[in-house]
């Protein structure tokens, strides 16, 4: 059973988007599929380095469509995006010094899954009609 299941609530109504959400939660369940069967440290580290490597990804392609079509609460947006990194990065930072650490990837999961289904549904919901009033679908 999937830790986080797609629902189609989270879609924010932009196809490539949605697929970069679905990807995200994707990582999530093999991290905590990982956590649960017990995979060694270094499984679940390449999980976690996968999981920040794709959410940096689609930061980056997200911010790319507000910038090309000029949405107008793109600050705010990006904004929330790098406070989301630096928790992350201190979150992986913490979990390196203390070489790995079972309590550290959980709270990384559980702050992971409930930031993305949240940012989905209060922040990239917004941004999903507007692109789609330029065309994006």
């Amino acid at each position: 059973m999937a830790y986080i299941d797609w629902k189609e609530s989270y879609s924010v109504g932009i196809k490539l988007m949605d697929e970069h959400h679905k990807k995200l939660i994707s990582i999530i369940n093999e991290l905590h599929e990982g956590i649960s069967s017990g995979d060694s440290e270094k499984a679940l580290r390449k999980t976690l380095s996968a999981l920040v490597d794709y959410t940096k990804y689609h930061f980056t392609a997200e911010e790319s469509l507000m910038t090309q079509y000029e949405y107008p609460e793109y600050s705010t947006h990006k904004e929330s995006h790098q406070k989301l990194l630096k928790a992350l990065s201190d979150l992986q930072h913490q979990y390196e010094e203390k070489k790995g650490g079972l309590t550290i990837i959980l709270k990384i999961e559980n702050f992971l899954s409930n930031w993305l289904i949240n940012h989905i549904l209060e922040s990239d919901k917004k941004y999903g009609p507007y692109l789609n009033s330029k065309g994006v679908i």
